[in-house]
């Protein structure tokens, strides 16, 4: 048996592996990978009404934004990175908004509105837009297990069909 073969040489021990170079990039790109996101970890109710835009995501999320709160709406989560929207609980019979739970509204009449914008082909988006209504409160069970999608004549979707409406008119599809 040789010295090299023991992996002596020149008097160093050398190491029994080596890191690879592009495995050193991989650690370093994930860990300045932020793991905080603002989208919910569910998708959006399969009936939720969705649209193609001829716009980008970022100016589908500014023109969605602006229409909510032109509306009076108040956005409890928004996001630009994640391009994400999500309005408080929302009295459609009072106009009112409230954060949180939404406790203290009439269920009959709230609405939460959540919208994702996705990119599609180049320079467009896929708007999705889900109104839910809660008609159960519950609070020892998580919120989306208590939600269910506005019907069509609930003023919620009609909010929203007016939201897709003013989007498309604006931007295309």
């Amino acid at each position: 048996m040789r010295i090299a073969d023991c992996g002596l040489r020149n008097g160093r021990v050398s190491l029994p592996f080596r890191i690879p170079h592009s495995a050193f990039r991989i650690v370093l790109l994930v860990a300045a990978c932020s793991p905080v996101s603002l989208r919910p970890p569910f998708q959006p109710f399969p009936e939720a009404p969705a649209v193609v835009l001829d716009a980008p995501p970022l100016r589908v999320l500014g023109e969605v934004q602006s229409w909510l709160t032109d509306q009076g709406l108040q956005l409890e989560r928004a996001s630009v990175e994640d391009r994400f929207v999500e309005t408080a609980w929302y009295d459609t019979r009072t106009k009112r908004s409230v954060g949180g739970r939404g406790d203290g509204l009439d269920p009959r009449s709230t609405v939460k509105i959540r919208c994702w914008i996705d990119p599609d082909a180049p320079g467009k988006s896929k708007l999705t837009v889900e109104a839910v209504v809660r008609p159960l409160l519950d609070p020892s069970r998580v919120e989306r297990d208590l939600e269910a999608i506005a019907p069509s004549d609930h003023e919620g979707r009609k909010l929203v069909d007016r939201l897709l409406d003013a989007v498309k008119k604006k931007l295309g599809t």
